[in-house]
């Protein structure tokens, strides 16, 4: 079978006015997305601020991002809750609204039982019962607990997983699943200073936070890895580097916010406790983009 989801997906910002969404914003942020080579989408991801949205809210996100998304485009959401039941639910509730695909990180919350048993009951409970492909997400950095290979290569044999985004910028992951899973598994890396070497070990695209940023330079580092012209993509992924670490590691959202302003986006102020970037980080951000000759 051939894989879902190959290229790359910008992770995209949630705008708000006030401390209100702007779904206006949202849609005229994806117009323009719609005229790059990204393959699509993730919207309520850990970029989007999903854990400060409510149920409401990030409903009326996905409803303006698949209205407003070229018919090219994938929209895949991230619906995870702590509970399987409530993840069910808003999956549907997403499926239903037109998302192509789910992104499920691991409950933990009650961090001392989340055990590779009932990591394994949630994500089969989940898969079987949500409409449309679900895809795992390991980011321990921020979600604390960790989705093992090993227990990958098991998830995987469920016909309703197909893929998992890897954001935890370990590529000995990747070697460690792949070989093990079956050949339409899509490996997304989702660290953005490991793209192509993710690439050159089989992986299907990226998912990247750095790409609301910088679409066409993240689209275009995929494009010179599929045409063979690998010097070229590592030398682009090289100069990709700082920016991605910037946004990413040391500056984060607010960061990632400013860029888009910077780009002619709607970054705007992210929403509290998150404070906005001071004029340091606003200045290092300018001067890397420059850099990248994405801003004069």
């Amino acid at each position: 079978m051939e894989k879902l989801f190959q290229g790359i997906f910008a992770a995209l910002t949630t705008p708000f006015e006030g401390n209100d969404i702007s779904l206006g914003r949202l849609k005229e942020n994806i117009e323009k997305y719609n005229r790059t080579g990204l393959a699509g989408y993730i919207i309520l991801g850990s970029t989007g601020e999903a854990v400060f949205l409510t149920d409401d809210e990030s409903e009326r996100v996905i409803s303006a991002a698949v209205e407003a998304a070229a018919s090219d485009k994938i929209i895949i959401a991230g619906t995870s809750h702590e509970s399987s039941k409530h993840t069910i639910e808003f999956s549907n509730r997403a499926a239903d609204a037109g998302v192509r695909a789910v992104l499920i990180k691991p409950p933990h919350y009650y961090k001392s039982r989340m055990n590779p048993a009932a990591l394994k009951s949630f994500y089969l409970t989940v898969a079987e019962h949500v409409k449309v492909p679900v895809l795992i997400y390991n980011f321990p950095q921020n979600c604390v607990i960790p989705v093992d290979p090993s227990l990958v290569i098991e998830l995987a044999r469920h016909p309703n997983i197909s893929g998992i985004k890897d954001s935890s910028g370990a590529l000995a992951n990747l070697t460690e699943i792949l070989p093990f899973v079956k050949p339409d598994f899509d490996f997304l890396v989702g660290h953005g200073s490991v793209v192509l070497p993710g690439l050159m070990m089989g992986a299907s695209g990226g998912v990247l936070a750095m790409a609301a940023a910088a679409p066409e330079l993240c689209a275009k580092l995929y494009e010179l890895f599929r045409g063979g012209e690998i010097k070229a993509a590592k030398k682009l992924q090289f100069d990709l580097v700082p920016l991605n670490k910037a946004l990413t590691q040391t500056l984060g959202i607010p960061a990632i916010k400013h860029a888009l302003d910077l780009r002619g986006f709607h970054g705007g102020e992210p929403r509290l406790p998150l404070l906005p970037l001071d004029e340091k980080g606003k200045n290092e951000v300018a001067g890397l983009l420059k850099k990248l000759a994405v801003i004069s």
